[in-house]
């Protein structure tokens, strides 16, 4: 394999690839609950991404979806006014 070639995609070679799975991978967060600063340090973590890169697709997806990210806060919200 050449030193050019990588098996991984990456934000330089692929970047639509790259972002779409980040916003994949920040979808799954959402479905484990987690909220925005877990998530950034979970794929950075786990997934080597940069923070960065996770927080400028979290934003995106805040603004093409409010509706949801105001119910899914409203629940974070919700549950600490429980405890």
């Amino acid at each position: 394999m050449s030193a050019d070639h990588h098996p991984l995609l990456c934000l330089h070679c692929h970047p639509h690839s790259y972002i779409r799975i980040v916003q994949h991978l920040i979808e799954r967060c959402l479905l484990l609950r987690m909220n925005r600063d877990q998530c950034i340090k979970t794929l950075a973590d786990h997934a080597s991404i940069p923070p960065a890169i996770t927080l400028t697709v979290w934003r995106e997806l805040l603004k093409e979806n409010t509706g949801f990210f105001r119910e899914y806060y409203q629940c974070f919200s919700s549950k600490a006014l429980l405890r």
